[in-house]
């Protein structure tokens, strides 16, 4: 009994080794990941705005916004949001927000769900549980948020 107590114990201090380190390397991981995704889709919808725009107006049906409307704010919660992902500041908001251009994403572009490769839209199920992970569990450590959070404990 007192060896499967001893074997416990060093159980829990590698649980606490993983708690600590191990899910702050794997958020910097999924943030960097996840932002990367969207970064590139904004640079692409920047590189070539009339495109964009003819994209927004024929192809995607964004329900309430002007096609204009949509495609500012569309490439920029690409570009704006990954950049908080990536530095670690607002890091939930910045998620939620990405999970939102997602989501969008998916209810405006209908043809995603009839493509013959699945993973057009199955690439969109993956980053928004991705992005659930990074709301639930936080930025990790190696975050500015985290800086923060700690710089505010201390005053």
């Amino acid at each position: 009994m007192n060896y499967f107590l001893q074997l416990h114990r060093l159980s829990l201090r590698f649980d606490c080794f993983l708690e600590q380190w191990g899910v702050s390397v794997l958020a910097l991981v999924l943030r960097i990941f996840v932002a990367w995704q969207f970064l590139k889709a904004g640079w692409i919808k920047l590189g070539d705005w009339e495109l964009t725009l003819s994209l927004f107006r024929e192809e995607y049906m964004v329900p309430f916004l002007s096609p204009e409307l949509a495609a500012v704010m569309g490439a920029g919660g690409e570009l704006f949001f990954p950049l908080l992902l990536i530095i670690g500041v607002f890091s939930r908001p910045a998620a939620l927000g990405l999970f939102a251009v997602n989501a969008m994403a998916v209810i405006s572009y209908p043809q995603l769900w009839q493509f013959e490769c699945p993973a057009a839209i199955n690439d969109h199920f993956y980053w928004g549980l991705l992005l659930l992970v990074l709301m639930m569990v936080g930025p990790g450590k190696f975050s500015l948020d985290q800086r923060i959070k700690t710089n505010m404990v201390s005053i």
